[in-house]
């Protein structure tokens, strides 16, 4: 017996170009063995919009990104479903017609896609071409045979909450920027949405590759500047700090002091949290999605650097910032703020775990040994452009104590097992 489906074409595209995309999907959806997917044919209300999308990426036989002089020209052209697009190709064997770019006008192809050959859609015949090349992928595939099809999925990160029911907070105000603000502990904290987004980066440090997808399915509460001296000396007690510096971030804190913070916040308002969440030290990829949003930012505000945008070191400035220094200009995607340079950060997970990321194959396992480093992330006001990178991380031992070394909480589920 055949396998009764048809081929799933996902077709990725700028705004601008949504009347040209429009009309290629009618034309595919007149093919009775072509399955196109189009936002706007098959977002409906209510539905989340994001995980719809990375559901249909993620099971697409073959992905169609559209280009034409209008979106390449568009600063940040690249979106998110094309980066998306990329990284799914990379875990393809090679010789795969999985990618297939088309130019919808005479446009300069974006580098990234050259390695693929492209069609010029605009010209006579083009259609005809392209239902070939889905023919062949279809063929390949054997979609009309009963043998099963296994395609890869990007790696999933689950967190399980408890089994009560996780109630929501209500939002206390907005940052400057239209983001709700949530209060736990004396605290403010933004929502970072269940998701996918990129983890790593493949240029530049060994310690970052490759860069992948990781799906987050809970949402979570990043605090949105890192723990301040006056914040720290309300639960651990007093702090050596200068004149002035009771909004400066807390340094000198060991990875063993955070934790033992975090414990006091547990002790004193866990009741307060929505069911199921505790206050912890974020996790690399909770840490890293605060910063880098859903389109995988270079920055926590893009893919350039600005040294006004953050405390590094080349602004010069040669010591911590009152935390929201820099905000809203240098905050992420979410809205968090000083998630480059100003101070490190201590994670929750441990080093030593090369990529992808994976929840459980020991990076994140609370009863491992405590001389263990754990990883830090974000820079410092010390280090220059390259280590206030999103993807950057690095690690120190546990009990390591320096002036550019702080931490910054996040309420999240705890795992039932």
């Amino acid at each position: 017996m055949p396998e009764s489906r048809p081929l799933r074409v996902f077709l990725a595209h700028a705004i601008e170009d949504k009347l040209a995309v429009r009309a290629l999907y009618q034309s595919l959806e007149k093919e009775t063995w072509i399955d196109p997917w189009l936002d706007e044919e098959k977002l409906l209300p209510g539905m989340d919009w994001d995980l719809e999308i990375y559901k249909a990426l993620r099971d697409a036989d073959v992905i169609l990104p559209c280009f034409s002089e209008e979106s390449v020209s568009k600063e940040g052209y690249v979106q998110r479903e094309f980066k998306r697009a990329l990284s799914y190709a990379e875990e393809k064997p090679d010789g795969t017609i999985y990618v297939i770019p088309l130019r919808l006008d005479k446009c300069t192809p974006p580098r990234k896609f050259n390695q693929w050959q492209w069609l010029d859609y605009f010209e006579a015949g083009a259609h005809t071409k392209l239902l070939k090349s889905l023919y062949l992928r279809a063929k390949n595939l054997k979609i009309i045979r009963s043998t099963p099809v296994t395609k890869p999925v990007p790696v999933v990160l689950k967190r399980v909450p408890s089994p009560s029911i996780v109630t929501s907070p209500s939002a206390i105000k907005k940052t400057q920027s239209g983001h709700d603000l949530y209060t736990f502990g004396g605290m403010e904290f933004l929502k970072i949405p269940a998701g996918d987004f990129f983890m790593g980066a493949n240029d530049i440090d060994d310690e970052e590759k490759p860069q992948h997808l990781v799906y987050l399915d809970y949402d979570f509460y990043m605090a949105r500047f890192p723990v301040t001296n006056r914040q720290y000396a309300r639960l651990a007690g007093s702090v050596v700090m200068s004149k002035g510096e009771s909004q400066h971030p807390v340094v000198k804190v060991s990875w063993r002091d955070a934790q033992q913070y975090v414990t006091q916040l547990n002790e004193k308002y866990r009741k307060k949290l929505p069911d199921g969440h505790v206050f912890r030290l974020p996790s690399e990829a909770e840490w890293e999605k605060a910063a880098r949003g859903p389109e995988g930012n270079e920055y926590p505000w893009g893919d350039k650097f600005d040294k006004i945008k953050c405390n590094s070191k080349e602004g010069g400035k040669g010591g911590t910032s009152p935390v929201g220094a820099y905000s809203p200009e240098g905050d992420s995607f979410y809205g968090v703020a000083d998630m480059a340079g100003n101070v490190w950060e201590w994670t929750r997970s441990l080093w030593g775990f090369k990529y992808p990321y994976r929840f459980d194959d020991g990076r994140e396992d609370e009863g491992a040994d405590k001389s263990d480093p754990p990883v830090i992330r974000g820079g410092a006001f010390s280090r220059t452009s390259n280590y206030v990178r999103c993807a950057y991380r690095f690690n120190c031992s546990p009990g390591y104590r320096n002036y550019d070394v702080g931490f910054r909480i996040v309420v999240s589920p705890f795992p039932s097992s």
